[in-house]
């Protein structure tokens, strides 16, 4: 057994010992505060061997079964870990990737493009599908798709060159009853941070959705969208209001600062889509595989 796993499971012992007794005790009150340590300690292997996160769930799983008034939950911001109190709201999210653009500027299509040992769109359904699931991947009527894993859905604009807001459609209202809250990605954002999808998850709260706003620039295929919102992003469609930026408008939308997103991503690799030949040889560089 890892030394994850024994944090995790010494937090549910902890729990169990002290959370037996009817009558109070004096070791009670200190149940919070040894709490709160064993999870810092798991927080720091957390960071040590960040590809391991059985341990985490067991320890958030434990930490909620405590049922304390103020439980702290490890979360990692550029150099440091702070604890944090975890969000009121707990939502099932899934993921929604599109990818059927024309890649006029690029020249090619970009879904296909070599990154590494993989493809650019395979590349961004295993970051998106590490954080959240079901994936939904929207593609041209007649676009061709690399291979994927077996759990992931190929779903086909009904109509081509519409726009990104024909693909959100078709990937909420395929979502729609299956999970509350989709976050949406656009194929070529192959430096995506599973970290990036969780805070813009954290971000959208009770609202209908939340993008990243940069200056006068909204980012919505990086956004975190309820998929309740399918039916509204029809109704724009019918009157032929295409952009993303009418549903944003005409929703209850929250607007992401970039610095409260540069916490988790510095330098806000996530937001970087590859548009032409010049931006994907640069992400290359970035992710040392030039």
């Amino acid at each position: 057994m890892g030394r994850i796993e024994e944090s995790a499971i010494s937090v549910g012992k902890l729990h169990q010992r002290d959370a037996a007794a009817d009558q109070p005790r004096v070791e009670d009150a200190d149940l919070s505060d040894r709490l709160v340590l064993k999870l810092r300690d798991l927080g720091n292997l957390l960071f040590r061997y960040p590809n391991i996160s059985s341990g985490a769930c067991a320890a958030v799983s434990a930490a909620r079964t405590a049922k304390l008034e103020s439980v702290f939950v490890p979360r990692f911001f550029g150099h440091a870990w702070e604890f944090m109190e975890p969000p009121a709201m707990t939502q099932t999210v899934g993921g929604i990737v599109l990818c059927g653009g024309q890649s006029s500027r690029m020249g090619r299509p970009k879904l296909s493009l070599p990154f590494g040992d993989e493809l650019m769109l395979p590349r961004v359904v295993r970051i998106l599908r590490a954080v959240v699931q079901p994936i939904v991947v929207v593609a041209g009527p007649h676009q061709a798709v690399p291979p994927l894993p077996n759990d992931v859905r190929v779903l086909r604009d009904e109509q081509e060159h519409l726009g990104p807001l024909a693909g959100m459609e078709v990937g909420l209202r395929e979502l729609e009853g299956e999970v509350e809250v989709a976050y949406v990605s656009s194929c070529d954002a192959p430096l995506l941070q599973p970290e990036f999808v969780r805070e813009m998850i954290r971000h959208l709260g009770p609202h209908e959705l939340a993008v990243p706003l940069e200056g006068d620039f909204y980012h919505p295929l990086a956004g975190v969208y309820r998929t309740s919102l399918a039916a509204r992003v029809r109704q724009l469609m019918a009157r032929q209001r295409l952009r993303p930026l009418f549903l944003i408008e005409e929703s209850d939308s929250v607007e992401v600062a970039l610095d409260d997103l540069k916490r988790v991503d510095p330098q806000l690799q996530s937001l970087r889509n590859l548009n032409r030949p010049e931006d994907y040889e640069a992400a290359l560089r970035l992710a040392g595989l030039a």
